[in-house]
Parts: C-alpha cells; structure tokens; sequence
C-alpha cells in the first residue's frame, strides 16, 4: 500500500554519525589486527569491533525503522482507533506525512491538515511538496492539505478537529515547558470527546502526567512491541523508547 511512498529518513544526522562511526571502528580493528600488535592490540581490535558492530547496528536499525518498522507501527496504532471516516484530523509535525496520510486513508468525506516547520534535520527531505506528493502517490491528495506552523503555538481555532495525531516530532522541541505547551495546543484544537495519540521516543511518564493536568481523560500509555521497548531502550541507553500516548479532551 505504501510501495514508492518515500517517508523520509528520520534523524538523518544521528543516522549518518552511527553508520560513519561504525565504519571508522571497524577500519581501525581491521588495522590493529592485520598488524598483529601483540596481546593488548588483539584486545583492542576486539573492542573496536564490538563497537563497530553497536554503531552499525544502532544506524542499520534506524534506517529500518524509518523505512519498514515506522510504516508498521503506524498501520497497527491507527487501526486500533475508532473511525467513521468524517473526522477532521490534524497532524502535528506531519513531516512527510506519515500519519497523515494513514489517516486520510481512512476518511471519505473527512480531512486531514498537517503541519510542520520542514526541518531537513528532522526528517531527510522535509517539504510541503514532498509530503503533498506523497498524498497524491497514496491516492489521497483530495482529503490531505498542508501548512506551515509551530506546534507550540498552532494557527487553528479551538475545538476543530476530532482527531489529533502527532508521531516522532515533539521531542525535537528542546525544552519540557514548550513540550508541554505544543500538548496543551493539541488538546485546545481537539473537539471535546476527541482523540489525541501522540506517538514520541522521549517523555513517557511526563507526557502522561502533563496531560492529565491540562484534564485529558482516559490517558494510558501503548507499546506496540514490549519486548523491543526494552531491548532497544537498553541498547541506546534510555534515549530511544518509543511509546505512544493516548487520551480524550473531556466533555463540557
């Protein structure tokens, strides 16, 4: 469904320093091993390997992630909630439309507004027109439209859209009080009794309790895959857990 959809390299930078830095490793344990530096040079060439091998692997699961597992995960999070397919749904952070148009492939007389700042730092090749052809590739391009704006301020009247999506895009905003204003917006622009799904690798527990304050309700946490949850947040030390947060702006 999504063949010739390209969503974008997720963190190309960070993905580029594990590929580049797995490649120098593993040039230097070839080297201090085909010189056969003694002893103490084995033992060094063997833990410039175990580390080549780390930064290949996180850099490989990356690329994975942001061409393969990321599709997956989205497919299995947007079919988990309820759809009758005239919602109004905003994407925050929509990059190159990933969950944009997942939603909109659920729609038939409903839309779906994404919004972005474009970074490339982000996301390889973050554009409008990117994420707009990739709409028209996915056949969707007349319920998707696109905007440019900032999540911690966004350019929309309250109680608008029935759902509120965002995936992989509010821990690109540096500090805590303005990851929390751009969930505050979120629940602003959200109809009462409508969804929020804020899918994030960092702020768990924070965006949990942060939107229980702002008086969302029935907030729960998901993780798609537990067993890799806890694999890859060993593996990364923490900085890569993915999770989603779900909850309902509450009815007046």
């Amino acid at each position: 469904m999504d063949h010739g959809i390209d969503y974008g390299q997720d963190a190309p930078g960070l993905m580029r320093g594990f590929l580049m830095g797995g490649g120098v490793a593993g040039a230097v344990a070839l080297g201090m091993f085909w010189l056969g530096a003694g002893l103490w040079g084995m033992i060094a060439a063997a833990l410039c390997g175990v580390v080549a091998l780390y930064l290949f692997g996180m850099g490989s699961f990356m690329v994975f992630e942001s061409r393969i597992g990321k599709v997956r995960d989205r497919n299995a999070l947007l079919a988990s909630l309820p759809w009758r397919g005239d919602e109004v749904v905003l994407d925050v952070g929509c990059g190159r439309g990933l969950m944009l148009i997942g939603a909109a492939r659920r729609l038939t007389t409903g839309r779906a507004v994404g919004i972005d700042l474009w970074r490339a730092q982000d996301q390889a090749g973050n554009s409008a027109e990117a994420t707009l052809a990739n709409a028209g590739a996915a056949g969707v391009a007349d319920r998707v439209s696109v905007q440019t704006g900032d999540m911690v301020a966004l350019p929309f009247a309250a109680d608008r859209f029935d759902v509120v999506l965002s995936a992989w895009a509010v821990h690109n905003v540096p500090e805590v009080s303005q990851r929390h204003a751009a969930l505050s917006e979120m629940l602003r622009v959200l109809k009462p009794g409508g969804i929020l799904a804020v899918t994030d690798i960092e702020g768990r527990r924070d965006f949990q309790d942060a939107l229980r304050a702002l008086g969302a309700q029935d907030v729960r946490v998901e993780v798609l895959h537990p067993v890799k949850d806890r694999l890859v947040g060993a593996l990364s030390f923490g900085t890569f857990a993915p999770f989603t947060v779900l909850g309902r702006k509450g009815r007046i």
